[in-house]
């Protein structure tokens, strides 16, 4: 008997094949979401980039000299928002938390999911520019014409004064660009996902059945 001809065994055959087929797609997907945290652990454990570091709390001020903190702010040509910090220049002692605002604001008739990236200069001076909190990588939806302020909480390490590639610094650059996600799924509960999975569920009653 020719098995090649046999429909059980072309049904097997056909679960086996959708099997690694959809657990590729779904790997290669995961990977597509995983991208951007990835690419942040990656700088935070480098500082690549001029990367800030994460903290729980500041230690307090240390009595090291003030220092200046700008903050500047930019959108991509596919991104329709305003996007601006709320101050401009901070001079804060070295080691005291401070916090302060970005604005947003949807200036489309659609709603849009924006995600931010940031930088510090000069480079060197990221790994002393802790963040307590912050909006960077996370997914923000704006409807037509909503706004949000997005709180940025940080301080600046004094070990930056035992640095001595980094002591002479007397300011440093916090820059956020907003661009449009490439997933824009949170528009509608997750939609394109669940459009994702009922497309493989078809193909795979269809293989199996």
């Amino acid at each position: 008997m020719n098995h090649a001809s046999n429909p059980n065994v072309l049904k097997a055959q056909n679960k086996k094949i959708v099997f690694i087929i959809t657990f590729i797609v779904l790997f290669m997907l995961s990977l597509s979401f995983a991208a951007v945290p990835l690419y942040d652990i990656f700088c935070r454990v480098t500082g690549f980039g001029g990367t800030t570091q994460v903290a729980s709390s500041a230690p307090g001020s240390s009595g090291h000299p003030d220092i200046n903190i700008r903050f500047e702010s930019n959108t991509s040509l596919s991104l329709n928002w305003d996007f601006f910090a709320k101050s401009k220049v901070l001079t804060i002692p070295i080691g005291e938390e401070k916090t302060i605002f970005y604005f947003a604001k949807n200036l489309s008739d659609e709603p849009i999911v924006g995600t931010a990236t940031f930088n510090v200069t000069p480079a060197k001076a990221g790994q002393y520019f802790m963040k307590i909190d912050c909006f960077c990588f996370v997914e923000q939806l704006l409807k037509p014409g909503e706004s949000m302020n997005m709180p940025v909480t940080f301080f600046i390490d004094p070990d930056i004064y035992k640095d001595e590639n980094v002591k002479e610094v007397n300011e440093i650059t916090l820059s956020y660009t907003f661009m449009k996600s490439m997933d824009q799924s949170l528009i509608d509960g997750n939609k394109l996902w669940v459009l994702i999975k009922e497309k493989l569920w078809v193909a795979i009653t269809t293989l199996i059945t």
